[in-house]
C-alpha cells in the first residue's frame, strides 16, 4: 500500500490523469476546474501509452484501450483506473485489486440507451427493416412479411438494469416477459409483469430472447449448441451485451437450418470481425448488426462523464488528496 502512502502527500497540482478515449467535455472542464493536470490523449497508440504510463496516477478509458496486466505493470503509480461506462470488461479487475488500485465506473449510466436500442434492434429483426431498408435504398420496392411481437413470449437473460427495463417496455407492448439470472430476482420481475424461471424453461418458451449480461471475454457461451437445439423454432435473439454470451459458430449453423428467425445485435466476437464465420454472420440477410452503438447517445455519454468524473474526485480525497 505504498502507494496509497505516496497519494496522501501529493497535492492536487501533482495528480496526473490520462484520459486515453474520446470523452465528454464534462470530464475535461470538471477535473480542470478542481485544478487537477489532465491530459487528453483519444487517440494514443498502445505503444506510446505503454511508454508513458508510469507517469500518471489516474487512466481514464472507455472501450477501446485495454487496461491488463501488461499496462498495469507499467503504470508502476497509478493509483485510479476510471471506466467510463457501464461494465469493466476491458479492465483486468484482479491484477489491478490485487496491486490496490481503486477502479471506478458508471454503473447504470446508459441504461436508456441500451434499452431503446435493444427494443429498436428487436423490431427491425421481427420486421426484417435492413433487408428492407437496403431495398428501397436500390429502389426496390419489395413488400417484406415479417412477424408481430406482441401476444410472443420474450425471454430476457440477465435480469438487471436493462434486462428489467426491457421486459417492462416489452410488457406494454403485448409481450409475456419471462426472467433468468444467477441472483434471485423474483421479486423485481413480477414487478414489471415478468416471471423469474431456470433458463432452460426460458429457452423452451420463449418466442424472442434477448441478453443482458455482463461477462469476462474468456466466458463460456449461454447460448451454446444445447441451448439452441431445445429453443423454439423461428425464435429471435437480439444482443446487446456481449457476444461471447453465444457461441458464434453454434448461431450460424442454427440460423442456416431455419430454425433462428433473425439475429439482432450490437456486439460481435471481433469488432471488426476477422474469422471466416464472423464473416458469414456478418453477411447473412437475417443478421442485422449495429457498430457498438449501445450507450452512443448525447445523454448517455454526458450521465456517464458526470458518474466518472465524480467517482473519480470521490477516490482521489479517499485516497487523501485535498480537492
Amino acid at each position: 500500500m505504498q502507494g496509497v502512502k505516496d497519494m496522501y502527500s501529493m497535492s492536487k497540482e501533482n495528480v496526473k490523469i490520462l484520459i486515453t478515449d474520446p470523452i465528454h467535455e464534462y470530464m475535461l472542464k470538471t477535473l480542470r476546474s478542481h485544478g487537477l493536470n489532465v491530459d487528453y490523449r483519444p487517440n494514443i497508440s498502445r505503444e506510446e501509452l505503454l511508454d508513458i504510463i508510469e507517469s500518471y496516477n489516474v487512466i481514464v478509458v472507455r472501450s477501446r484501450t485495454r487496461v491488463d496486466n501488461q499496462l498495469i505493470e507499467k503504470g508502476k503509480n497509478l493509483k485510479i483506473i476510471a471506466r467510463a461506462g457501464i461494465g469493466l470488461d476491458n479492465v483486468d479487475v484482479d491484477i489491478a485489486s490485487r496491486k490496490g488500485i481503486k477502479i471506478v465506473y458508471a454503473p447504470g449510466a446508459s441504461t436508456d440507451s441500451a434499452v431503446e436500442l435493444t427494443i429498436g434492434l428487436m423490431v427491425a429483426g421481427a420486421r426484417k427493416m435492413y433487408t428492407s431498408m437496403n431495398f428501397a435504398k436500390s429502389s426496390i420496392f419489395k413488400k417484406l412479411e415479417g412477424i408481430e411481437l406482441s401476444g410472443k413470449t420474450l425471454g430476457v437473460i440477465g435480469f438487471g438494469r436493462i434486462g428489467t427495463k426491457v421486459a417492462l417496455i416489452a410488457k406494454t407492448m403485448g409481450m409475456k416477459p419471462l426472467a433468468y439470472d444467477v441472483m434471485d430476482v423474483r421479486e423485481r420481475a413480477e414487478s414489471v409483469g415478468a416471471k423469474q424461471v431456470p433458463l432452460d424453461q426460458l429457452l423452451k418458451e420463449s418466442d424472442v430472447i434477448a441478453i443482458h449480461v455482463t461477462v469476462g471475454n474468456n466466458a463460456k457461451p449461454i447460448l451454446d449448441d444445447r441451448a439452441f437445439e431445445i429453443m423454439k423454432n423461428n425464435v429471435l435473439i437480439v444482443n446487446t451485451s456481449r457476444a461471447v454470451a453465444v457461441d458464434g459458430k453454434a448461431l450460424l449453423k442454427y440460423i442456416n437450418a431455419g430454425k433462428v428467425y433473425a439475429y439482432a445485435t450490437d456486439v460481435f466476437w471481433h469488432e471488426p470481425p476477422k474469422e471466416e464465420w464472423e464473416m458469414e454472420l456478418l453477411k447473412h440477410e437475417r443478421v442485422v448488426i449495429t457498430t457498438h452503438i449501445g450507450a452512443q447517445t448525447t445523454e448517455a455519454q454526458y450521465r456517464v462523464a458526470v458518474t466518472t468524473t465524480e467517482n473519480i474526485i470521490s477516490a482521489l480525497k479517499e485516497l487523501g488528496v485535498n480537492i
